[in-house]
């Protein structure tokens, strides 16, 4: 088990005894109703659609700079400040909270496991009251280290020190299931299902790590290379961005995403 609440994964146990702390900020990502419908203790809002640009093809993409200060400030953001993340699918979008504030070099931040599924699964205090941030002036500053672009994966695709992490369905990764213009998936992607991150009979809280680590090593994903993750709008690999931060990875994010690849005439594709 995580030792304290400085860890970036904690446990609900964890969050519950400091509730109210001052140097916590807890962000819920999730849709305004089901936010509603009950959070926890002194929770914000971020809505998924905040987190992204929404332009088509690649809606995933990375909002503009003006966009994510205007966010960011309006949640009271601050350097003291630990953000705890959560959302209520087992970490796709609070993981892509994380990558967000990797962007913005804001490196104090939790991911909550199991979010709001495991919270209530273990009993602790449900809110419906709405808590009102502190508002801050945040300043964005851009980190481009955790961002892929279609050019980085475009290379990666000759580069035997580079791993695409396919985090989609087999079924989007063969081309079976059409998600795009062209279907099938970046050629030398490693195909391993954002779902299989997660343990489903306990809470949707992720799989014990040193079984993910193996998965992970069975395929070649390992500290030795640079690891891409994707899926199709860089909303799942949310999460295996996050675990790749948990087992130490040198990890980046393609916010791109298959909507991106996959509606380009030209890229290839297998």
């Amino acid at each position: 088990m995580v030792k304290d609440i400085d860890s970036i994964l904690i446990e609900p146990q964890q969050l519950a005894a400091r509730l109210g702390d001052e140097d916590i900020l807890i962000i819920a990502v999730c849709m305004k109703k089901d936010f509603n419908d009950g959070h926890i203790p002194g929770a914000i809002l971020i809505e998924p659609s905040e987190l992204i640009q929404g332009k088509s093809p690649a809606v995933g993409k990375l909002p503009d700079i003006q966009k994510l200060e205007k966010l960011f400030s309006s949640i009271g953001l601050r350097d003291n400040l630990r953000i705890i993340a959560y959302d209520d699918e087992g970490g796709g979008w609070a993981g892509r909270l994380i990558w967000t504030l990797d962007v913005l070099g804001h490196s104090k931040y939790s991911l909550l496991n199991g979010g709001i599924i495991a919270w209530r699964g273990e009993g602790f205090p449900i809110s419906i009251e709405s808590a009102s941030p502190i508002i801050t002036e945040f300043t964005a500053t851009i980190s481009k280290d955790v961002i892929a672009d279609i050019n980085d994966v475009m290379n990666s695709i000759n580069d035997v020190n580079t791993i695409i992490w396919d985090a989609r369905a087999p079924e989007e990764y063969n081309g079976t299931k059409v998600t795009a213009s062209r279907n099938g998936h970046v050629p030398g992607a490693i195909s391993l299902d954002w779902m299989h991150m997660k343990d489903l009979n306990n809470n949707s809280k992720l799989r014990n790590l040193d079984e993910i680590r193996s998965m992970l090593t069975g395929l070649g994903i390992t500290n030795q290379v640079k690891v891409i993750t994707h899926c199709q709008t860089h909303h799942r690999s949310g999460l295996t961005y996050f675990v790749g931060k948990l087992l130490g990875l040198n990890i980046s994010a393609y916010d791109g995403s298959w909507a991106e690849w996959g509606n380009h005439p030209e890229v290839p594709i297998e």
